[in-house]
């Protein structure tokens, strides 16, 4: 007669988190840090325009030597401009984005968590996102006049879709297994939209965070043409009356470091919130 040995219970320890790296080869090759590979497309670009404007290739009527835009760069900062423009505009993208994040959360939270709201709010969206937000500058202007109001109220408005399909979006992709399991364990409602449904969707939001403040800056750039008195719109319409590529880009080249910087603490922030999350960091 054959005896079966007894299965004994095993502990389970507290989860760690997971990261699923890819395949590494070993092997006697030197690798390159991703610090210099990432750089090396930015620089190599640089590197690219400062050759094609010394060998003439690029003439300067057509745009500005990289030389010429950091001699505006270093002659602005001194006579305090830059710093003025930068703060104008920083004041604009931060209040227009404020409002567009409200106007957002707001509207998934309800549209996300109770069919009702998706009813009434959700088809709506995705009406008015078929409208170029763009497009509603003279409209803006009619209502709101020639001031600040229609440069954040264009700020708010392309910040809120972004926002909004991603928070919704998040809200609704959450495993209804998930869902049905907090309940047996007795999580009422607001247990439900705290510990499962929220958590579920905050990869999605912080996603939706990263496409909003990019489309903040992007959107800030149309709206300081309105009439603006200050903030980097206003130095590049006074450029672009006197044929100064080299102000133009200077000014374009602060809107991208601006939302670089946005997406860098955007990355950090996913970083330290998305620590329970198992994700896959890519090919070696």
């Amino acid at each position: 007669m054959t005896t079966h040995s007894p299965v004994l219970p095993t502990t389970l320890d507290k989860p760690a988190r997971i990261t699923i790296r890819g395949t590494t080869k070993t092997g006697r090759r030197a690798t390159i840090p991703r610090s210099v590979r990432r750089a090396a497309g930015p620089l190599g670009l640089v590197l690219l325009w400062f050759l094609t404007s010394a060998t003439g290739v690029l003439p300067e009527t057509v745009l500005a030597s990289p030389v010429d835009v950091l001699k505006q760069a270093v002659e602005l900062t001194r006579n305090g401009e830059l710093p003025s423009a930068i703060a104008a505009s920083g004041r604009r993208a931060a209040t227009g984005f404020l409002i567009g994040a409200a106007i957002a959360l707001s509207l998934s939270l309800l549209a996300g968590l109770f069919r009702l709201g998706e009813d009434v709010i959700d088809s709506s969206m995705g009406m008015f996102r078929a409208i170029p937000w763009v497009g509603l500058i003279p409209l803006f202007i009619v209502w709101f006049g020639i001031e600040e109001t229609p440069k954040i109220a264009l700020v708010a408005l392309g910040v809120t879709y972004p926002l909004y399909f991603n928070i919704y979006g998040g809200i609704r992709s959450t495993d209804s297994q998930l869902v049905e399991a907090a309940r047996m364990m007795g999580l009422g409602r607001l247990g439900l939209i705290r510990y499962v449904i929220l958590p579920s969707a905050l990869p999605g939001a912080l996603v939706g965070l990263r496409y909003a403040l990019s489309t903040a800056w992007l959107a800030l750039v149309f709206a300081e043409q309105i009439n603006a008195d200050a903030g980097l719109g206003y130095l590049m319409s006074n450029a672009q009356q006197y044929f100064r590529t080299d102000v133009i880009v200077l000014c374009l080249v602060v809107y991208a470091l601006l939302g670089l910087a946005c997406d860098f603490a955007v990355r950090i922030l996913s970083r330290r919130l998305l620590t329970w999350r198992a994700n896959f960091e890519g090919e070696a």
